[in-house]
């Protein structure tokens, strides 16, 4: 069930990126004076803009449906992985059941398409060449032409927008114990927000190991891996100080790659040593501890 949860975020999600682009299309903004305008479509248009947003809802709807009653019988239950916290949406036979299934529904293609919006926001930070880039500013919108820190602020201000509103739900369903104070709801945002940031590792890591490969197999001169090799450029400019060339070897890609995964792993996840002690040496004491993000929203209320 969860790669047919996750086939059909796609699909919602494909759903969206069309409803985005419908009016970037050409031959949809056609005006009289250019060459454009005098075209006209072999077929008659059939579909409008909101018409991809109610197949949205009508797939988001009928899929809650199909887990209810297919959930209900193999006693399976919705999971969503929120990095620092995992909730799960049981599927009961009666109608409760139904609720938390549409819920799940809704908010599992909110956090695909939340996840989505993130990596178009570190792209465009990046504002590689086009025509590639296109496929980042249509998205975004006028939301691309904002100022840097903007673009930087936005994944933990929404976020946390965003985690404060749906924690009342949540906990109105049942699914998450409530907050005990209104501190606790804001100290639980605050890090919901800034976890956002961690799926920044995800594109900062596929770029860098497709440039990797570029650099050593010749696929062609396609403007995608010109974006690519721009991108990386851009990515290890912190470490061209560091001597990390051996001959036609470059191994600051593979160093970049490295500190992604170590550095997103510090943050979600801490740090800790321990020595061992006792008459035997048996039992590990915590030498050292820094509590990453997971730890630290277990611990809330601080």
């Amino acid at each position: 069930m969860g790669y047919v949860d996750f086939i059909l975020n796609l699909a919602g999600l494909l759903l969206w990126l069309n409803w985005r682009s419908l009016r970037f299309d050409p031959l949809v903004k056609r005006p009289p004076a250019t060459l454009m305008g005098t075209l006209r479509p072999a077929a008659p248009d059939r579909l409008s803009r909101w018409h991809f947003l109610v197949a949205i809802a009508i797939l988001l709807l009928l899929r809650a449906v199909f887990y209810w009653l297919i959930g209900s019988a193999l006693k399976w239950s919705g999971k969503l992985d929120f990095q620092v916290v995992v909730f799960w949406f049981s599927c009961g036979s009666k109608w409760a059941g139904l609720l938390n299934m549409v819920a799940f529904s809704f908010l599992s293609f909110g956090l695909t398409l939340w996840v989505c919006y993130v990596v178009l926001l570190f792209l465009s930070l990046l504002s590689g060449s086009e025509p590639v880039n296109r496929l980042v500013t249509i998205p975004l919108g006028r939301v691309y032409a904002w100022p840097t820190w903007v673009k930087l602020s936005l994944p933990f201000v929404l976020s946390a927008v965003a985690w404060w509103v749906l924690s009342w739900v949540l906990g109105w369903l049942q699914i998450i114990p409530p907050p005990i104070s209104a501190m606790h709801r804001i100290e639980q945002s605050v890090v919901i927000g800034l976890e956002s940031y961690l799926i920044w590792k995800l594109p900062m890591a596929a770029i860098l190991i497709l440039h990797l490969l570029n650099s050593y197999i010749y696929f062609g001169k396609h403007p995608f891996w010109k974006y690519i090799s721009e991108a990386a450029q851009k990515l290890l400019q912190p470490l061209r100080r560091i001597p990390l060339r051996l001959g036609r070897v470059d191994f600051a890609p593979i160093l970049g790659i490295v500190l992604v995964f170590l550095c997103t792993s510090f943050i979600e996840n801490g740090f800790q040593t321990a020595v061992r002690h006792g008459p035997r040496h048996e039992q590990l004491r915590p030498l050292i501890q820094i509590p990453g993000l997971v730890e630290i929203y277990k611990r809330l209320p601080l």
